[in-house]
């Protein structure tokens, strides 16, 4: 079974997940062939990412003139495959409104060159339903392999009669979402007519390579690992941090990532005092990464949008307990078991969260890390996960 997997930027360093579920399906003899719309234009900070880049075939790195070229000569080899994908991309465009137009007479060269870098592939599964199921769809359509994607959110479910989402699922073989949230998404975009082709994977991590820490030390900080975005809610760490400080003047917090808000973070810290309390490291490797966890008090993700992120599960099976938001398929794995959730915005209520984990007593926030674990051990075991996929791909292709 040769496997194609089609992403849109790959690698990229916020997304080592689909690197991992890649190589757990091929360690359980699934071959895949990696492809993806463009490279990332940020630095990769990760040996192992850089690597996956090397093994990525980009659909535009042609350049404009051959994919033109590429696409004539489709149109005159498969003329009736030709047609029917350039209906559907009418159908897509028409979907997705004004100012669109460009962009899927691009995504039909693009399902051009993936049909003809795919050969030999039994199948196409895509990572998001946004414009790489687009391509894997055209693909198809062309007489390319049949497909399948994997959805995550929360952007994918905002308009998804724009996006196509319903023809998308009517097409395909078959749909993924990694959380039970995210199938309830896709069935109000497509109908339960479709349900039964909808099935829940859920992400993974290498539970073997994330070891249960030992106890926090009393100064640990919080740690948030994130894009800095206006979605992840950074500067309401900054805000909740400088409540927090009337009570617990020791607490600090460590923010890893990068992004548009870092100007607006920063200044949210200069502007409550806070310079020598919370850390900006930048983008880290895993390895930075699970150190930094490791030695937190608890991982902090107040977010205002999200799927399910990968790091709640690295931060729970590290035996970390986590402050996030009470929205999407977060819920289906943190609760006051394992760590606090607030309303999302609510920076009193964040404030409270962090007030009330700096007061927990180590034996408690070591009971809550236990279940935690349990937990990733449970449902995020990305071996047991690849298994899962890999017998869909075998029921459906």
């Amino acid at each position: 079974m040769q496997i194609a997997y089609l992403m849109n930027t790959y690698p990229v360093t916020s997304a080592t997940f689909i690197r991992r579920e890649i190589a757990a399906l091929e360690a359980q003899g699934v071959s895949v062939r990696r492809f993806a719309v463009r490279p990332w234009d940020q630095q990769l900070v990760d040996d192992a990412d850089r690597q996956e880049q090397t093994r990525t075939t980009y659909l535009l790195a042609p350049g404009g003139l051959r994919l033109v070229l590429l696409t004539m000569a489709e149109s005159l080899r498969n003329p009736r495959g030709f047609w029917r994908a350039a209906k559907t991309a009418w159908t897509l465009y028409r979907n997705a409104g004004r100012g669109a137009l460009v962009r899927h007479v691009a995504y039909l060269m693009e399902a051009v060159h993936l049909k003809r870098l795919a050969n030999g592939c039994t199948h196409v599964h895509a990572h998001f339903s946004t414009n790489t199921a687009a391509v894997a769809l055209l693909c198809a359509r062309l007489g390319g392999p049949g497909y399948s994607f994997t959805a995550h959110g929360p952007d994918e479910f905002l308009d998804p009669g724009a996006a196509s989402l319903g023809l998308k699922l009517q097409m395909a073989r078959f749909a993924v979402a990694i959380t039970e949230f995210a199938r309830v998404q896709l069935a109000l975009a497509g109908g339960m007519g479709i349900w039964p082709k909808l099935h829940v994977v859920r992400c993974g991590v290498d539970v073997t390579d994330l070891r249960p820490a030992p106890p926090p030390a009393t100064d640990a900080p919080f740690v948030c690992v994130g894009r800095l975005c206006v979605q992840k809610a950074q500067e309401h760490i900054v805000a909740a941090l400088a409540d927090l400080h009337q009570t617990h003047p020791q607490a600090r917090v460590i923010l890893i990532g990068d992004g548009d808000t870092r100007p607006a973070i920063t200044a949210a810290i200069a502007r409550h005092g806070l310079g020598e309390h919370v850390e900006l490291r930048g983008w880290a490797d895993n390895a930075a990464v699970k150190d930094a966890l490791s030695g937190a008090r608890a991982l902090l993700l107040p977010s205002f949008a999200e799927g399910l992120p990968i790091v709640i599960m690295e931060a729970h099976a590290l035996g970390r307990p986590v402050i996030s938001t009470y929205i999407a398929g977060i819920p289906e794995l943190v609760d006051q078991q394992t760590g606090w959730l607030v309303p999302a915005g609510d920076v009193p209520a964040l404030a409270a969260a962090m007030r009330a984990c700096m007061d927990t007593p180590p034996e408690e926030l070591a009971s809550m890390g236990a279940m935690a674990r349990a937990r990733v051990e449970a449902a995020h075991d990305v071996t047991r996960n690849a298994t899962d996929l890999k017998a869909l791909f075998s029921r459906y292709v």
